[in-house]
């Protein structure tokens, strides 16, 4: 791998459930899995702390987030773009 190469991060895309930290979003990312056994379509939902630098994204806004370096205890992802803002506004 050449130095110059950027490594790929994983990104997800989710809903952003709290804004009420400072400099940090809550994301909740909802993915569909099929169970082994049954077969039926089933709904699994993971929470995510992203870092936001300039509070671009607010409660409702969908966005793209992306794995970094680790910012805080619980936060090791970063907003990279806003893909839809909330209509509640």
């Amino acid at each position: 791998m050449s130095e110059t190469a950027e490594k790929m991060h994983r990104t997800l895309t989710g809903r952003v459930v709290s804004d009420k930290m400072q400099k940090t979003v809550t994301v909740l990312i909802e993915r569909r899995v099929k169970h082994p056994v049954i077969g039926k379509m089933m709904l699994r939902s993971k929470k995510y702390h992203a870092h936001v630098d300039n509070d671009e994204a607010k409660k409702g806004d969908l966005v793209q987030i992306e794995e970094c370096a680790p910012i805080s205890k619980t936060k090791a992802w970063r907003v990279t773009q806003v893909i839809e803002k909330s209509r509640l506004a």
